[in-house]
């Protein structure tokens, strides 16, 4: 049956009421879904009656919505890219979309690639050393087998926050040539030391890590968060979910920066004026899953959401632009 992929919703996305009270969809509204996945805040936004541009790198992704019933609409409810959510203004400039009414964003690796042993995310599953989104391009093997110790080390500590990253760097060049998640998670064990029943497994911050390095992810949220400035009018919401601190830090800066919301140097001090208008207001305070949520799907623990609406101001000029 076509379009069954829209009617069974395999994975149970995160905090979709409070991501759906962010955006407040309504009929004939435009919306952007960045991180398409699984297709979760999607079908929510399109039961709304929004028209949604959906992104994703991932192959798998868009072919699974391209089975949706709401892209052979006329005109298609249901536009999907595939393509870097980083690209989000240039692809609908392309499309002829200057502006839009909301922008949802869904950080880190999906429930589906984790629960795939093939694509290589999860250290739980045996399977071949990937961990690249878009199934191309240098990959996790790649990057462990051929990058020098100093840098494996650099990459586990910035984006593992791994405290012992030298001595998980020394032990993976040491066991070279890796190619599968089971050898790479057993090796990060051995070097930290993993005492079966542990909350935490140590293979944890080092999968993270090496995830986050071979997709740009952190520089594709910086990215993201420039182009949902350029293409939200005034009014429009934005919605971002994280799941760990790094991501969450980029985007709390962020919108403390676009909102005029920097802290003073000391509270002695007068507040400082800016000659910069707001980019955002109604900035929410960190909203994260209830216990209830938690109970249902335990994947929702970690994550965080943060919401604005957009003002009248200018987009800033990215870097970019100002080459």
């Amino acid at each position: 049956m076509r379009g069954a992929p829209h009617l069974a919703a395999p994975h149970v996305p995160v905090l979709l009421d409070e991501v759906m009270d962010a955006l407040a969809p309504q009929p004939g509204e435009l919306m952007v879904d960045a991180t398409f996945g699984a297709g979760g805040y999607t079908r929510a936004l399109l039961a709304r009656g929004a028209t949604v541009h959906a992104f994703d790198r991932d192959p798998d992704a868009v072919a699974a919505g391209r089975e949706w019933p709401e892209t052979r609409e006329d005109p298609p409810r249901l536009v999907l890219h595939h393509r870097r959510f980083s690209e989000m203004a240039e692809a609908l400039a392309e499309a002829g979309v200057q502006q839009v009414d909301g922008v949802t964003m869904d950080i880190g690796v999906s429930s589906m690639q984790l629960d795939q042993a093939e694509r290589g995310f999860a250290f739980m599953l045996d399977g071949p050393l990937d961990m690249t989104m878009d199934q191309s391009g240098p990959n996790a093997a790649d990057f462990v087998n051929t990058v020098d110790e100093g840098a494996i080390a650099d990459v586990l500590y910035q984006y593992g926050e791994e405290r012992q990253s030298r001595r998980v760097a020394r032990a993976i060049v040491a066991a070279r040539p890796l190619t599968t998640t089971g050898e790479l998670a057993n090796v990060v064990r051995k070097a930290l030391g993993h005492h079966p029943g542990a909350p935490k497994d140590p293979a944890t911050r080092t999968f993270q890590a090496i995830r986050i390095h071979v997709n740009r992810e952190l520089d594709e949220l910086a990215e993201g968060l420039a182009g949902a400035e350029q293409l939200l009018g005034e009014g429009g919401r934005l919605a971002v979910v994280s799941f760990h601190s790094l991501e969450d830090r980029i985007v709390k800066a962020y919108l403390r920066d676009a909102a005029n919301q920097n802290p003073r140097g000391s509270r002695y001090l007068p507040e400082a004026a800016s000659d910069t208008p707001a980019i955002y207001t109604q900035v929410s305070r960190a909203i994260r899953p209830s216990a209830a949520e938690i109970e249902r799907n335990p994947r929702a623990r970690s994550a965080t959401l943060r919401a604005a609406t957009r003002t009248a101001a200018p987009a800033r000029q990215t870097d970019q632009e100002a080459v």
